[in-house]
């Protein structure tokens, strides 16, 4: 067959196809954006981890960790312990024991502060000797104070000589604190003194005061390794804010604390 002029060749065009879009696709995109994310929650990770406290970054790692213990040196929670390690402090038996010890102590202290004012409310003649005796609880513990009237002192003029309604408090006293075991601290205090005298007399006054009333509390049988301290603290510490006010004589004994909560 002869070819003819006006017949137009045909040509087949093979055009190739590249999937994802190539250069200018958009999958690569993805990944960057995974990419980030990743190291943003990589650097806030690391940005924790730098502002919290040892004991927490070991309590987040035993949290993580495989290993099941039943004591552990650290306690990451900042409730109960505060997030003290447990063992480096003492175990949770100590814990629950000293608290035991401190609640019993407490009550203890409580039933003698109790005592004393029901031995107080038996006769009215006991009762008007209890006038001088104030009784409170503080952290320190049971303090009970012994303190002039302005009608009647607890020591004769500026002496040691004890007054019948000091003793037979003091006898009251020691036969209330026989009760329990706390160790006891006298601290004797004074009125300041008119400028007029040559020496003042406050800090001898006082000092040898507790040191009467420590040798009174031995005599109604309180024994002596019970006392922890004997002090005089002149006119240091006032109870009333006039100097020369006959309540600033005054005689503190108090029953130690042995335990205290952590």
């Amino acid at each position: 067959m002869q070819k003819t002029d006006n017949v137009r060749p045909i040509i087949i065009k093979r055009k190739k196809v590249i999937a994802g879009g190539g250069h200018h696709g958009g999958a690569w995109k993805v990944a960057y954006a995974d990419f980030v994310t990743a190291m943003m929650a990589f650097f806030l990770m690391l940005w924790l981890l730098g502002s919290v406290t040892d004991d927490k970054r070991k309590g987040i790692a035993d949290y993580f960790s495989d290993t099941r213990t039943i004591r552990s040196d650290s306690a990451g929670g900042s409730d109960l312990f505060g997030g003290t390690s447990l063992s480096v402090e003492h175990s949770i038996t100590d814990t629950v024991a000293t608290l035991e010890k401190y609640q019993s102590e407490v009550f203890a202290l409580e039933r003698v502060m109790e005592a004393l004012m029901d031995f107080a409310a038996q006769d009215e003649n006991l009762a008007a000797a209890f006038h001088h005796v104030a009784i409170r609880m503080s952290d320190e513990g049971l303090i009970v104070e012994l303190f002039d009237l302005e009608h009647q002192s607890l020591f004769e003029d500026v002496t040691n000589t004890p007054s019948p309604v000091l003793e037979f408090l003091i006898a009251s006293i020691a036969d209330a604190f026989r009760t329990v075991v706390n160790p006891v601290a006298i601290g004797a205090h004074s009125r300041s003194f008119p400028s007029v005298f040559l020496e003042n007399p406050v800090w001898p006054v006082s000092m040898d005061r507790a040191t009467k009333v420590h040798v009174l509390l031995e005599n109604a049988g309180l024994p002596q390794t019970r006392v922890n301290r004997v002090t005089g603290h002149a006119d240091q510490s006032l109870a009333d804010q006039v100097s020369t006010a006959a309540r600033n004589n005054r005689v503190e004994l108090i029953l130690l604390r042995q335990f205290a909560p952590d």
